[in-house]
Order: structure tokens, then sequence, then C-alpha cells
């Protein structure tokens, strides 16, 4: 990549030198030329090339308004469609013209004028501090985002817990009933000789002792 440029050259000097361009037919001007990060002491100038169009560099020339003397920037082997103005002063009018430069060497017709006005450098500052101050009430607007997050999850971790808690104590609650109901249903299976339910015995003890027996008496009506 090589690039050239003149600084501050009378335009009656380039004409004596010879310095003319030599514009090709067949290549376009460039197209939609803006100007970009404008600044009070420098700016980017950007530009589009036709469809079709062989290029391997541009020139552009710089100039303040209502005087005869310009910059002129050449750059080779590159594809680029942007190039930075420095050296700029505030408040003051530029008019720039974009070239192509074809495979072949010739240049392209002049682009449409491009006429910007630099700022002054104390706008340029209070521009960039409205934005530091734009960043810092996103971050802060993040941040309580955030946080909002933060205290919803919370509430439903404790609506969660709470849940359980009732739920918990509900079936603590039916456990003495349950044990009730068990109670009352053994104890309608039970006697007094067996609280915890059975077959029900002869109150009269049963004698097996043979010489114990009460001799039996016979008795015969005539």
């Amino acid at each position: 990549m090589k690039r050239f440029f003149l600084s501050t050259v009378p335009l009656l000097i380039l004409s004596c030198l010879g310095v003319s361009r030599v514009f090709a037919d067949s290549l376009a001007a460039p197209v939609n030329v803006t100007i970009k990060a404008l600044k009070y002491n420098s700016a980017v100038v950007t530009w589009d090339i036709p469809e079709g169009d062989l290029v391997i560099g541009f020139a552009i020339t710089q100039q303040k308004k209502d005087v005869r003397m310009l910059r002129f920037i050449q750059e080779v082997n590159t594809t680029t469609h942007s190039c930075a103005l420095w050296d700029l002063e505030e408040e003051t009018d530029y008019i720039v013209h974009v070239q192509s430069i074809s495979m072949s060497g010739p240049m392209s017709q002049h682009s449409e004028p491009l006429r910007f006005r630099t700022p002054k450098e104390s706008e340029t500052q209070a521009s960039k501090n409205k934005d530091e101050v734009t960043m810092e009430e996103v971050g802060a607007q993040l941040r309580a985002g955030e946080f909002i997050i933060i205290v919803v999850v919370l509430i439903m971790w404790a609506g969660v817990i709470a849940l359980f808690c009732r739920q918990y104590d509900i079936i603590k609650d039916n456990e003495p009933n349950t044990n009730k109901d068990k109670a009352k249903t053994s104890s309608e299976c039970s006697t007094p000789e067996h609280p915890t339910g059975g077959l029900l015995r002869s109150k009269f003890p049963k004698n097996n002792n043979n010489n114990n027996r009460a001799p039996s008496v016979n008795i015969i009506e005539v």
C-alpha cells in the first residue's frame, strides 16, 4: 500500500507543474460521498464505487472554502472506501472531492463536491460528555433491572418455602387423628380379659382333678 499527499499546495502551482489528471472515460466517479465521525480537528470521508469498476486506489482533494489552497491525498493498492482527514480547523468550511484510480493508472472524474463544517471544540467535548452520561444512565438501568430480577426470584423462592411449610403442617395435624382412629378400631375388637382383642373364654375354670370331682346323685321317683 502506497500513500501520497501534498499539503497546502496552491492550485496554480499544480497546474504549472503539469499535475493535471488523466481521466478514464470508462471509470465512473465515486458516489454517496459522506462525512462521518466529524470532530473539530478531524473527520472521516466515505464513498461507494459503482458496481463493475476495477479500482485499486483513491485520491482525495481537500480544500478550505474560499481559499485557493488544497490538500491532495492519494492511496493505491487498497480496496478501502474511507479515508481520515486530520489537522482540520474548528468552525471551518471544507470541500472534498473523491476520485477512483484504475488498474491502468488513470483516475475517474471528481465526485460531486462534499461540503462540511467542523464544529467548535467545546461542542465536541459537550457531545462526548453527553454520550458518557448516556452510557452511565444505561448502566444504571441495567443494574436496576438486575436488582428487580433478583428480588422477583427471592419472592418466588419464599413462596415455594411457605407452601412447603404449610403442607408439612397439614400432614402433621392429620397424624393424631389417624392414630385415634386406629386406637378406636382396636378397642372395639377387645375384651376385659384380652384388651388387645381375641376369643372370649369361659369365666368358669375347668377342673381337671378327678379326685375332687363332686359325686353324682341319681334320684329315681316311684
